[in-house]
């Protein structure tokens, strides 16, 4: 934008195959420069970067080297899960914005560790989540927020697609993996934050706190299936239970098709049950279609378009940065939070097969009941 610097940006990490989606989106965007790179694996961050036409001078395998050399105020973390925490704790230190590419955490309280360090450096943290950004989704929230359907009661998600090893960056299809493929990767190790559970819940939970203006619910129940010789689950069934009724959340890696080439059945998206109505709210779809008590047959509402802020977590951040405002909706780290403690207590529930009870210690923990 004219009269302000470009925004020094880094993309942090490669392990996520949406790293080559962030560094696209930041050669694109107008008031960013993309100003280092990093990964610990030189040819997994080659490959990528090859393919993009990254400059090789702007290129580390050296966290600290490329902090210093190129001097980011925003870092685009997309390594494994598991080390989000000790990124952001290092990119805080040094006073540097951090996005963080989804699922959010491990657990809520590295969660928490991450939101400490980013208030204490006073640095933006946000997390992206790609399903905020479908013009469909954004859609429904509006729609809510306009009372289209009046208080919304339930929230039902299934949402997946193919595996993790089977696209790279840009949706690019790889070839299925074997066992031993799966096995060596760290989307199926329980320690870096393997599983759809984690992977896709993340989206569902954070989403539907969002539809529902920050409620949680009481209870979760949740039980999870995996192939034999995984250590983590490829599809999850999550029941939650609000003073309303009962929600649902589905993930599943292992879908017939991926829902941005061809809708699978079940298609992946939300239904928005409210008092008055219904938002029925597909990934990828050209419309919404409501329900309502003065018009029951459903009625195809065309997406809105999109402004300038909702077309990815970096344009809602740089947005921030230059409105000197913090990130709302699922990219903000108090959204996410929320969703991170229905995360959390999901697999507790999988784990252990009995109810968890979320708002025993959410409540204390500064969760939301209404």
């Amino acid at each position: 934008m004219a009269g302000h610097a470009p925004h020094r940006v880094a993309v942090v990490g490669f392990a996520h195959m949406h790293a080559g989606d962030q560094i696209t989106q930041v050669l694109r965007h107008p008031a960013t420069e993309l100003v280092g790179v990093w990964d610990t694996d030189p040819a997994r961050r080659d490959a990528v970067c090859d393919d993009l036409g990254v400059p090789a001078e702007v290129r580390h395998t050296d966290l600290d080297r490329l902090l210093e050399v190129a001097a980011p105020d925003l870092a685009i973390v997309c390594s494994t899960t598991g080390e989000h925490t000790e990124l952001v704790e290092r990119l805080a230190a040094r006073a540097v914005h951090a996005i963080l590419e989804k699922p959010f955490a491990l657990s809520l309280a590295e969660a928490d560790r991450m939101i400490a360090a980013s208030d204490a450096a006073g640095t933006l943290l946000a997390v992206n989540w790609p399903l905020a950004w479908y013009p469909a989704h954004f859609t429904t929230q509006r729609l809510i927020a306009e009372g289209t359907v009046g208080r919304v009661t339930e929230v039902h998600y299934y949402d997946g697609n193919r595996g993790p090893l089977m696209h790279a960056h840009g949706k690019s299809v790889l070839q299925a993996p074997d066992l031993a493929t799966k096995q060596a990767s760290w989307w199926y190790s329980p320690e870096f934050g393997g599983g759809s559970l984690l992977d896709y819940l993340g989206y569902g939970a954070t989403l539907a706190t969002w539809f529902r203006d920050g409620e949680l619910p009481e209870w979760v129940s949740a039980l999870t299936w995996g192939s034999e010789g995984l250590a983590v689950d490829e599809q999850a069934v999550v029941t939650a239970s609000y003073a309303t009724g009962l929600s649902t959340f589905q993930t599943k890696w292992g879908t017939f098709s991926d829902p941005w080439t061809v809708q699978p059945a079940p298609a992946c998206g939300f239904v928005v049950v409210g008092a008055e109505g219904t938002i029925t709210s597909r990934d990828f779809a050209p419309a919404v279609h409501v329900q309502t008590t003065a018009h029951p047959e459903p009625v195809a509402v065309p997406v809105d378009e999109a402004r300038p802020d909702q077309t990815g977590a970096l344009a809602h951040v740089i947005a921030c940065l230059q409105d000197g405002t913090r990130p709302t909706g699922p990219s903000s780290a108090e959204t996410s939070r929320k969703g991170q403690q229905i995360v959390d207590t999901a697999a507790a529930s999988a784990a252990s097969g009995r109810v968890g009870e979320l708002l025993g210690s959410l409540l204390a923990d500064g969760g939301v009941r209404r």
